[in-house]
């Protein structure tokens, strides 16, 4: 059986999106840190089987991730998928997980690595910002990447402007993503990502490209 854990923190909106997206699995679970976090309602209105992990009922970063790695592992996840799951995992729990463990970051990495994202592009002056799909490795948000979208910096873009039109293109990468590994068509060697059977798609800049 193939099963998809997702990880969230808050509401979820890219967890809303791969629910959305028709996946090719057969098990859905949605594990979030934050007893109040509004996705969990929103999962359950799509039918995934939800669970709670609050760290805060645990001693030391170590003592969670080992329990969170337990609550994931009932699940025999094919794939963890991080959607705005805001806690830095431990290195045993990312290494536990090499390989199956993806996330999305609002930037073109490795550019803007970290938080505050679309501030710190619009303080840089660059006219090409944009999203990318990767595998967590022991670096943060320098994992080997899967998929990315490009936008253009329009002059009058401000934080919130570049942020909602870079989520956009979250919501359509990240599932698209998550469809592949299913699939089988990603081929991991080192910090390399070959997608099987990519094709380019023209209405906007995506590296590798989207399907018609």
């Amino acid at each position: 059986m193939k099963s998809l854990v997702i990880l969230i923190s808050g509401r979820g909106s890219n967890m809303q999106a791969l629910l959305e997206a028709g996946l090719p699995v057969e098990h859905i679970a949605v594990i979030s840190n934050n007893p109040d976090a509004s996705g969990l309602e929103i999962a359950r209105r799509y039918g995934a089987e939800t669970s709670i992990v609050d760290h805060r009922a645990f001693p030391d970063r170590q003592a969670f991730d080992r329990a969170l790695a337990e609550k994931i592992d009932t699940h025999q996840p094919k794939l963890i998928a991080l959607a705005g799951f805001m806690r830095i995992l431990s290195d045993r729990f990312v290494q536990h997980y090499q390989g199956r463990l993806m996330n999305i970051h609002p930037s073109l990495l490795p550019a803007f690595p970290g938080l505050d994202t679309h501030a710190r592009a619009l303080q840089e002056g660059i006219k090409i910002h944009g999203c990318t799909v990767h595998f967590v490795t022991l670096q943060l948000d320098h994992g080997p990447i899967v998929i990315q979208a490009a936008i253009p910096v329009l002059p009058e873009d401000t934080e919130k402007t570049l942020a909602a039109r870079v989520l956009q293109q979250e919501h359509r990468i990240y599932p698209q993503a998550v469809r592949w590994f299913m699939e089988d068509r990603i081929r991991l060697d080192a910090n390399q990502v070959e997608i099987v059977d990519s094709c380019v798609n023209e209405i906007a800049l995506y590296s590798p490209g989207l399907p018609e």
